[in-house]
């Protein structure tokens, strides 16, 4: 039985998300997953992250019908996914790093010649779907709203000041390898948050950077960004 909790409802999903990709290996060879399957664990991720969203909706008041729009809400929306992707994959110097380039997520067979396209949508759809709808509930409608006040719910993102705008940008920034386009990224979405008062702006552009990044890495085959 879930804990009924509007922070844990935000948290839980995200800390999983996390606590999972740390186990990656351990989890799959516990499952006996090995070598090229192991990138199956990703959706066994992604699935569990999922449930555990569907199970907390009730909490996602941001999320519910009806939704009122502004003008050009999706423009917008639609211009900032895709100014943060052309930002993503810029080349940037050694110091707007953190550590060396990993192998990434790479679909391809054994072989490495073509592309088990299974693995490849998982990834794709896993990116798309669940991870802008987690990472916002985390980032934008609970811990950016928290900073100003721990009693987030009360926090209308029109009325964050600067530290949290910032600060939450700054740790969202630290998730990623590619910590300068993270940052840029960040205050994106939360000025896109803070600017239309509605969680679904940013969700969409996170949606959409997302979506694109992984269109490019199965046409460049540059698994490191994944």
């Amino acid at each position: 039985m879930l804990l009924k909790s509007p922070e844990l409802a935000r948290i839980l999903p995200f800390a999983l998300y996390i606590l999972l990709l740390a186990l990656n290996e351990p989890l799959a060879h516990l499952l006996g997953v090995y070598n090229h399957n192991i990138r199956l664990i990703y959706g066994l991720r992604v699935s569990i992250v999922g449930l555990i969203l569907f199970a907390y909706y009730q909490y996602y008041t941001e999320l519910k019908p009806p939704l009122v729009l502004r003008p050009h809400f999706y423009s917008i929306c639609i211009i900032v996914g895709i100014l943060v992707f052309i930002l993503w994959i810029l080349p940037y110097p050694n110091w707007a790093q953190m550590g060396a380039d990993g192998d990434g997520f790479n679909p391809s067979t054994n072989d490495n010649k073509t592309t088990d396209w299974v693995l490849a949508l998982m990834r794709l759809s896993g990116a798309a779907l669940i991870v802008p709808v987690m990472e916002e509930l985390f980032w934008r409608s609970y811990l950016m709203r928290w900073l100003e006040n721990p009693n987030f719910s009360q926090v209308s993102p029109a009325l964050i000041s600067a530290f949290p705008f910032f600060a939450s940008a700054c740790l969202f920034a630290l998730e990623h390898n590619l910590w300068l386009a993270g940052l840029l990224a960040g205050l994106a979405y939360s000025w896109l948050y803070c600017h239309f008062r509605n969680l679904w702006a940013p969700i969409i552009a996170h949606a959409l950077t997302n979506t694109l990044l992984g269109c490019w890495v199965l046409y460049t085959a540059q698994w490191s960004y994944w």
